[in-house]
């Protein structure tokens, strides 16, 4: 097989799992998430239940499709980190940059999603988890660091905690802003859910400045 077909294939792939996802997300808006099933979608997609479920092995994922990108991210920023800068300084940056571009996985889903997940008792649990493991992969990533550096793996974890904590937080205030403005849905609303969150932001990173600001520093 050729690299071009082998090319044409996985481009094929992604368009179809972009269909399948495109659909659910708007059935589960019209429907809602619980009353709509795999069937549903695949009917939608015009595609077999097999095909949707080898796509996404769980029918939250369809909903959440960002969620491995979700998992990685407080992870990723702080090994990506540049030299002088801590681990808190990273989180904080990228937050601030993912409001700016308005980024899904922080939560900037717009108002009608974020209705969609509330009356969802099962996406609701699906996002608790999320970020559980969120946290769990920045700790596994402090703690390699202060593995190697002679540090103490608790408080890497305890630093991780903190992190994951202001993160959390910070989520579902978006995600209730989100609610409050149901089901006004353009830039306006948008701008402002932005700049009133980059403020709360540098607050609630702000308190964490004493206790670890100088931890991990790079």
């Amino acid at each position: 097989m050729s690299i071009d077909t082998l090319g044409l294939r996985e481009q094929k792939k992604r368009e179809t799992r972009q269909a399948i996802s495109d659909h659910a997300t708007q059935l589960f808006l019209v429907r809602g998430f619980d009353r709509t099933t795999i069937a549903d979608i695949a009917a939608a997609a015009r595609v077999a239940k097999m095909t949707v479920t080898n796509y996404f092995p769980r029918k939250e994922d369809l909903a959440l499709d960002h969620h491995e990108e979700f998992v990685a991210g407080l992870a990723r920023v702080v090994a990506g980190r540049p030299p002088g800068e801590s681990a808190l300084a990273a989180v904080r940056r990228e937050y601030l940059a993912a409001l700016d571009r308005r980024d899904p996985v922080i939560g900037f889903t717009g108002p009608a999603f974020a209705r969609m997940i509330a009356d969802s008792p099962t996406l609701v649990a699906r996002l608790r988890d999320l970020h559980e493991q969120r946290e769990q992969a920045l700790a596994a990533r402090l703690t390699a660091e202060a593995e190697t550096t002679g540090g103490d793996p608790v408080v890497a974890r305890a630093v991780a905690a903190q992190l994951a904590a202001a993160d959390r937080l910070l989520f579902r205030d978006l995600h209730e802003r989100m609610l409050a403005a149901f089901p006004n849905d353009d830039d306006e609303t948008a701008d402002a859910l932005a700049r009133a969150l980059a403020e709360t932001a540098r607050r609630v990173f702000g308190l964490l400045e004493p206790a670890i600001g100088a931890y991990a520093v790079r």
